[in-house]
């Protein structure tokens, strides 16, 4: 039994950049790790291997079933939007460091399995790339699928970690203004998020072009 080299190569290719590139689950990490500790980064972290097994069942789905895909995809980002604009409301109103560990439950890993099955984009990158990379996969040899979703999912996790770690080593420099600033940034970032999530809401409802 031969495994495809090139396969492995797209599962590293394609998990890396998707652990590390900006994003409304990675925004979280950072921001349950200066609010309440590198642990609670980590636990969001972790959320893709709760939320993408139900996210990756949908659309096998729906290449299968579904005709109109577009009004299923709108109806997920509008509620993700709803949801990530609450995260980024819950930083804004953040005082103080203290504040923040002592009286909020951190929650963190409701919140990150929430966030990333309230994205559009895991449900795009399994229906249109992930899927068809797998299927193909597996007409090879079932070892060949499984290798590509433990290498995919090891480098998107790990770069998640990663984060986590990193925010968590600088959050002892982060005091009093400092701290507030950070996170509430971090809040208007999610915001951003949540509108562009509307955005493309809009677009998959056939609203905007």
């Amino acid at each position: 039994m031969q495994v495809d080299v090139s396969l492995l190569i797209s599962a590293l290719v394609l998990g890396l950049p998707a652990g590390f590139s900006p994003g409304p689950l990675q925004t979280l990490i950072i921001s349950q790790t200066l609010r309440h500790s590198t642990k609670e980064g980590m636990l969001v972290a972790f959320a893709p291997l709760l939320s993408d097994l139900p996210i990756v069942l949908f659309t096998f789905i729906v290449l299968s079933q579904v005709s109109d895909v577009d009004v299923l995809m709108g109806v997920i980002s509008l509620v993700g939007a709803g949801f990530i604009m609450y995260l980024g409301y819950g930083n804004l109103r953040v005082r103080g460091i203290e504040a923040a560990d002592a009286g909020v439950k951190p929650a963190s890993v409701r919140k990150g399995v929430l966030t990333n099955f309230l994205n559009p984009y895991p449900y795009l990158f399994w229906l249109f790339i992930g899927a068809p990379i797998v299927l193909e996969a597996y007409q090879d040899n079932v070892v060949s699928a499984g290798l590509f979703l433990g290498i995919f999912y090891f480098c998107l996790v790990g770069a998640h970690v990663l984060i986590a770690f990193v925010t968590g080593k600088s959050r002892s420099f982060l005091k009093g203004k400092v701290y507030r600033y950070a996170i509430r940034s971090l809040g208007v970032l999610l915001m951003v998020f949540s509108l562009r999530f509307l955005w493309n809401a809009l677009k998959f409802f056939g609203v905007v072009g």
